[in-house]
């Protein structure tokens, strides 16, 4: 071919290409000067857009170039990289020095003893049960941090079979989340909860109320039932599954149309007081023979100390078997900022409320507490612990054990590791095969570390572990023992029989 030509071909697809460029700096040159919207792009055509862009980018490049290993939120970098390690199986250690803060206010302290518990001395750490004694079927409870509630839906089919297998074989539970039971859910053969969120989905008739049938089937494949009143991340919100992620089979296992928006309403239609709430528990737990528990968000002290007063009052047999105790700082789920925000009591102010409640009630023994809210190293599970839980439940330390990079898009569908989508092509990032071992992996290090924190306070097992184990930073420079921040408080009542 003649140069001639070459350079005659060159020249007219440049002159195409620059009438293009040209044609399209035009088009949104006019595009911006004339619409009524954006006050930055009429004043400023196309350079404006520049700021968009960087708005949107920032983010990302904070996470990445500008915040330090523990500046940012909702996890910091150094949180994020201990739970990847874990995860990966390659240990915690490091070197150096802390950039923990133990000047900052609410850090923790471990009161280590001067003479450990020596490695031929230590003990596993005990299951416990519950419902034993008021349920046919008890569940006993071999982890102390368990997989919190995460629906099939909100998450994909990969990330719910990796939870699910990593599950089994770490022993601990998986909680269904409100979107049902899903056969995802089934194939790893571990201990499920299965909870009945306020639209009572997959567990509910045709009409969308309450299916005792559905209930006593399902009652075969799970543990136990969870009611959930609330959570973290929106108290007094129901949940919402945008219409692009209702595709048939979520349809189908959650009782509604395809591709329509999944609202669950704010509240349970068929309980709106404590008595309404215990009957619910004694109903399930007598119809399905498993124990039944509640989650809750604490706003306050009046609900807890409703609840125990009511139980006193009726007997131990109305009691849930377990509460699990939801942070304001939860947030798996998407959220209006306002309720993420500003909604709920932290974990750290509602655990020990709850505790305390059901210890001058004498009702600790009975009922189970399992604390969540952002709760996701073992120093947190310890201090949960040393508070009065008896286990931990997280969400987002396991989605960060599936390879989660806090991209912040859960509820965009466009998740880039494959965990809350349900695009093809992005599902496919996340291999099964891989992610359940660091699913096992991450759950089976928090239990050994939360173990060492005790060996270390000079306890045989973790549970063990009690306030006079652990300080909280006040501020800087001084700290006080958390039995002295929270004194343990007498019982008071007396439990009808």
């Amino acid at each position: 071919m003649p140069d001639s030509l070459i350079d005659l071909i060159i020249y007219s697809v440049g002159t195409i290409l620059g009438l293009i460029v040209v044609g399209a700096i035009v088009t949104f040159f006019i595009r911006d000067v004339t619409q009524k919207e954006h006050a930055i792009l009429r004043n400023y055509p196309i350079i404006g857009r520049l700021r968009y862009f960087f708005e949107i980018q920032g983010k990302y490049f904070r996470q990445y170039f500008f915040s330090g290993d523990r500046d940012e939120m909702p996890f910091n970098r150094a949180t994020r990289k201990w739970i990847y390690k874990n995860a990966k199986n390659k240990g915690g250690i490091i070197g150096f020095g802390s950039t923990y803060d133990l000047r900052e206010p609410g850090a923790f302290i471990f009161v280590n003893a001067a003479f450990p518990i020596l490695e031929e001395d230590q003990l596993p750490t005990p299951a416990l049960s519950m419902g034993e004694g008021y349920c046919d079927q008890p569940f006993l409870a071999r982890s102390i941090i368990n997989i919190s509630a995460m629906s099939y839906g909100a998450i994909s089919t990969p990330a719910v079979r990796a939870l699910s297998r990593g599950a089994a074989k770490a022993g601990c539970w998986l909680n269904t989340g409100e979107g049902g039971l899903a056969p995802c859910h089934l194939e790893g053969e571990c201990d499920r909860i299965m909870q009945i969120g306020t639209a009572k989905y997959g567990i509910r008739d045709i009409q969308g109320n309450f299916s005792a049938t559905r209930a006593r089937e399902i009652a075969r494949s799970v543990k136990a039932f969870e009611i959930k009143l609330s959570q973290g991340a929106k108290p007094g919100k129901g949940g919402v599954l945008p219409a692009s992620k209702v595709n048939p089979e979520i349809a189908a296992i959650r009782g509604i149309p395809p591709y329509q928006d999944s609202i669950s309403p704010n509240r349970h239609h068929d309980i709106g007081n404590i008595d309404e709430l215990l009957d619910q528990v004694a109903f399930i737990r007598e119809l399905t023979g498993r124990p039944v528990g509640v989650k809750t968000a604490i706003g306050g002290w009046h609900f807890i100390n409703e609840l125990c007063d009511t139980i006193l009052r009726r007997g131990l047999e109305y009691a849930p078997d377990f509460l699990t105790i939801d942070g304001g700082e939860g947030g798996s789920g998407a959220a209006p900022q306002t309720l993420l925000d500003h909604a709920g009591l932290p974990i750290t102010e509602a655990l020990p409320r709850v505790v305390d409640a059901l210890i001058e009630s004498g009702l600790k023994q009975r009922i189970r507490v399992v604390a969540a809210g952002k709760l996701v190293t073992s120093a947190q599970g310890a201090w949960a612990l040393c508070v009065g839980a008896d286990f931990i439940n997280t969400a987002r330390g396991f989605m960060f054990a599936l390879g989660c990079i806090q991209a912040m898009r859960c509820h965009l569908n466009t998740c880039p590791t494959g965990i809350t989508t349900h695009n093809p092509r992005l599902q496919r990032g996340l291999v099964v095969e891989e992610k359940y071992l660091r699913v096992a992996n991450y759950a089976l290090n928090v239990n050994h570390e939360i173990n060492m924190i005790a060996h270390s306070c000079g306890l045989k097992h973790a549970r063990e572990l009690r306030r006079e184990h652990i300080r909280i930073v006040e501020k800087a420079g001084i700290s006080v023992a958390l039995n002295i921040l929270h004194p343990y408080p007498e019982t008071k009542s007396t439990v009808r029989n």
